[in-house]
């Protein structure tokens, strides 16, 4: 529960870090702020997942990187190196697909959608899946130095129910209100 709590609690902070800054840019300018230099970023770390080439990585990526993830933090640029690997193992035919970015001096938020098909390995059940995350990216010095992602409710909680975990008692979600 206190897992559910958080990523809404995340999800309503990205949204007004989003809505009030001023600063904030979208993917659609090109010039050379450090917002957009920041979103440009992580462009190439997408691409790297894309693509499996991970040589643009060191520039992006500061060497004392922090992923928060569902199965733990992993820290350092060689931890995303292996999950770029691990992505290519095991979901080689994957597309992503940048629906909407946002981002200031700081932080970079990415609204996302991953498509392809899973051998189960990687939390995602076997077969064919559409995800949508939001992904937020903290900046320091031009390099990602932390990253955060929050797949949707309603997909997390199919994801559940097809590994067996349960389904949800929506009676009570509606006690939290």
């Amino acid at each position: 529960m206190k897992k559910i709590l958080f990523a809404a609690s995340a999800s309503l902070l990205c949204i007004g870090i989003s809505c009030n800054d001023s600063s904030t840019v979208s993917g659609e300018g090109n010039d050379n702020s450090q917002a957009q230099q920041n979103l440009n970023a992580w462009h190439t770390v997408s691409m790297a997942f894309a693509t499996g080439n991970q040589d643009a990585i060191d520039a992006v990526i500061a060497d004392d990187y922090l992923d928060h993830t569902p199965r733990g933090d992993f820290k350092g640029r060689d931890s995303v190196k292996a999950n770029i690997e691990r992505w290519h193992t095991n979901l080689p035919d994957i597309k992503m697909e940048r629906i909407k970015e946002f981002a200031d001096d700081d932080y970079a938020i990415f609204w996302m959608r991953f498509i392809g098909n899973s051998n189960g390995r990687m939390g995602i059940p076997i077969g064919p899946f559409d995800i949508r995350t939001v992904e937020v990216v903290k900046f320091q010095n031009g390099k990602a130095v932390e990253h955060w992602n929050y797949m949707e409710m309603k997909q997390l909680m199919e994801m559940m129910q097809q590994r067996g975990l349960g389904k949800v008692d929506s009676s009570k979600m509606n006690k939290l209100k």
